[in-house]
């Protein structure tokens, strides 16, 4: 199996052994689960087909009055 180095800082170390420990596995374990899960993080199927099918007169869109309470910004 290949295997990967980087370099963290200790803050970081540090919160990876917890949450690495509060999940009973291994660091790299807990590492590789999260890299997949980054990885391949995709919407369930069919969740594409959600929009639009609530029929509900109190899901309302709020009108905006224009843009009278933004703030300024600068001119670039």
């Amino acid at each position: 199996m290949p295997q990967l180095s980087i370099y963290i800082d200790e803050k970081t170390l540090r919160q990876l052994q917890i949450a690495a420990k509060i999940e009973k596995l291994s660091i790299s374990k807990y590492v590789t689960q999260k890299l997949n899960e980054s990885i391949h993080a995709k919407w369930p199927e069919g969740f594409g087909d959600l929009y639009g099918s609530i029929k509900d007169d109190s899901f309302t869109i709020d009108k905006m009055d224009g843009f009278k309470l933004d703030a300024r910004r600068e001119t670039l």
